[in-house]
């Protein structure tokens, strides 16, 4: 399911005019599935121009041509605006405390990023109440909204601490169904002289008591960071995880070369996420696998640590399931506006701007696994963003402006 509408609209049915370009991404026909990879993302947008669509009881119940919309009950004029999928960002850390400005400012000033700084959320995030981080929560929710968002995934991770992750993992249930157990995010100052004793904390008594609280289980995997997690170490969290029930998902090959591509791939994982330093075997196994494990970039975290973006135009030429999420975390990319990630998908991973809109949607919903959501079609959630732009262009033509805002029920826009 999508996060929920702050807004109740009133009741009945709601028809939706004046949009300029509806933007399906469910094809010509409008019936194009999720799993279609041999569709060109551009065939894939299914534009229809001067368009309506009808919204009943949340779901799309009509659409097609303005001029042959059936009566409803409300009418919701967009005045010339496009209507493209909600954003579907499957990859962020909204449950923390504090403050890393000062982390960014010193990278900014030439400082490396290693992992390390996540200690500092750590440790601001243990001190911080429930109704804190419930409120913090809430108001990033909110922003993602704001900015056209209708799918997250919340990750835990910043607890480390069975009671801190069981909280996390809590909270996040309160806002999405798409909850991901991060335990093995970095190992912990208080654990760094047992590793060993951490991972089976993570992968036992940790697992144990999030398991029931999760869908997904992520971890760090880079052997560059000694924060972070060996190949092994995260096989055995993903493992675990599995026989626990969860889903995988998996960071991996951010800092340099590493095993997390493949691993993603040997055990089937939804997502390997980063994907910033691959090498050819990495490329080839993920387009072999591009049916079950999607390759999530993040390119808002090349921009905010100044390493070098992922070679999307690499993957997506060899094949390769591309989907494009914010990471938005405290650390690395204090971000959740998803119009800014396809704007750098667009420049600075030279994504068409068709293949950046069709990542942010359908291969975000890819990325976990769902067929409901990345797409307009009648049955669906009406999980709609709207554009204050005649176009899906505008994302990227106009970078950095609060260009995309979610549907509410209503008819207003977050």
């Amino acid at each position: 399911m999508s996060t929920a509408a702050t807004q109740a609209g009133p009741q009945g049915s709601r028809l939706v005019t004046g949009i300029t370009q509806l933007v399906t991404c469910a094809g010509p026909d409008g019936d194009t599935p999720v799993d279609d990879l041999s569709t060109p993302a551009e065939q894939r947008l299914g534009i229809l121009t001067d368009a309506a669509l009808v919204v009943e009881d949340g779901r799309v119940a009509w659409l097609g041509p303005a001029a042959h919309a059936p009566a409803a009950d409300h009418v919701t004029d967009l005045g010339g605006r496009a209507v493209v999928p909600g954003f579907v960002d499957s990859h962020n850390h909204l449950v923390h405390a504090g403050d890393r400005s000062a982390e960014f400012a010193a990278r900014m000033a030439g400082t490396p990023y290693d992992g390390g700084g996540i200690g500092v959320s750590v440790a601001a995030t243990r001190a911080a109440s429930d109704d804190e981080l419930r409120a913090l929560l809430a108001a990033r929710v909110a922003e993602a909204r704001a900015l056209g968002t209708t799918t997250l995934e919340v990750k835990s991770g910043y607890g480390l601490t069975v009671e801190d992750e069981v909280r996390a993992l809590r909270l996040a249930g309160e806002v999405t169904p798409e909850t991901t157990f991060l335990g093995a995010h970095v190992v912990p100052p208080e654990a760094r002289a047992d590793r060993a004793g951490y991972l089976d904390l993570v992968t036992g008594p940790m697992l144990a008591a999030c398991a029931p609280l999760a869908r997904w289980v992520d971890v760090f995997c880079e052997p560059n960071s000694p924060h972070a997690f060996t190949g092994e170490e995260a096989r055995a969290v993903l493992v675990a995880g599995r026989d626990a029930g969860l889903g995988l998902r998996v960071h991996g090959n951010q800092l340099g070369p590493g095993p997390g591509a493949r691993l993603a791939v040997e055990l089937g994982a939804a997502s390997v996420d980063h994907c910033t330093f691959l090498d050819d075997t990495d490329v080839a196994a993920l387009a072999d696998a591009a049916a079950t494990t999607v390759a999530t970039l993040l390119p808002g975290v090349e921009f905010s640590t100044r390493m070098p973006y992922p070679d999307a135009r690499r993957l997506l030429d060899a094949g390769v399931d591309v989907a494009l999420a914010s990471d938005c975390n405290p650390g690395t990319c204090n971000t959740a506006s998803m119009p800014f990630v396809v704007a750098l998908a667009v420049r600075e991973l030279r994504m068409t701007a068709a293949e950046a809109l069709v990542a942010a949607t359908v291969g975000g919903a890819r990325a976990l696994r769902r067929t409901d959501v990345g797409r307009i079609a009648v049955g669906g959630p009406a999980d709609l963003a709207v554009l204050d732009a005649p176009g899906h262009e505008h994302l990227a033509y106009r970078p950095g402006m609060p260009v995309a805002r979610a549907l509410e029920p209503g008819g207003g826009v977050s």
